[in-house]
């Protein structure tokens, strides 16, 4: 390839850094948060609950998000072509458009976040269950309600505890964006895809694979200013 054609790729790749930032922002705006509640779910007490929680671990976890990404985006048009379905699914079916790049997106966002809020709960019930019991007994001595107890005692440690480990996750997810081009969705790796194939050359994906090696390095160096930040819980 040309100097000039490189450069026109890049602008390429240049232009759909943005769905692939989307993809990974709405992931990570989704995925911390449901992670959370995951991660109480499976310490809950009740067993049937806790039990539910593992199973939904032990299956995001277990199958390749290639695989969940390509389910989650096939599945509602296959439901919609069955029959006999109950009337109140048939109805909620009948509601969803599956043509179009928003389903097509929505689809990628939902698949992405349940296979990492997996990964987060069991992230965070680490940092969760590291916390010695003699801080909770102290904080109920001096009258701290269990909300208080954890949000203002256990869950600033945690978020110490947790951040090296999350940001392993966040730098591959990024990575894990690209996986997002199995279902055609228009992004970075789809596009390299594309104009390798016009141009009859690798060099289409060594400059898609730069643009994930500069976010990966951005990212790191955010989660080592987030780390010292944090030092003040020693």
């Amino acid at each position: 390839m040309t100097g000039e054609e490189i450069y026109k790729v890049f602008l390429i790749l240049l232009e759909y850094l943005v769905p692939t930032l989307k993809v990974f922002g709405f992931t990570l705006l989704y995925s911390v948060p449901l992670g959370m509640v995951v991660a109480l779910l499976k310490m809950c007490k009740f067993k049937p609950i806790s039990w539910l929680t593992n199973v939904y671990i032990l299956i995001m976890r277990g199958t390749p998000l290639m695989l969940q990404v390509i389910v989650a985006y096939y599945a509602i048009p296959m439901l919609k072509q069955q029959e006999n379905l109950p009337g109140f699914m048939q109805n909620i079916l009948d509601g969803i458009n599956v043509q179009g790049e928003t389903f097509l997106f929505n689809a990628v966002i939902v698949a992405f976040t349940l296979n990492y809020a997996a990964y987060f709960a069991e992230i965070f019930r680490g940092g969760i269950e590291s916390i010695p019991k003699g801080q909770y007994e102290a904080a109920a001595s001096l009258s701290f309600t269990k909300t208080q107890t954890f949000f203002r005692i256990i869950l600033p440690q945690v978020v110490k505890r947790v951040v090296p480990a999350s940001a392993n996750e966040v730098i591959t997810l990024v990575k894990d964006t690209s996986l997002a081009n199995v279902v055609a969705y228009a992004e970075i790796t789809l596009k390299a895809k594309q104009q390798m194939q016009n141009y009859s050359s690798l060099t289409p994906l060594f400059i898609a694979g730069a643009f994930y090696f500069v976010l990966a390095m951005i990212l790191t160096v955010v989660s080592s200013l987030i780390e010292k930040k944090l030092d003040y819980y020693k």
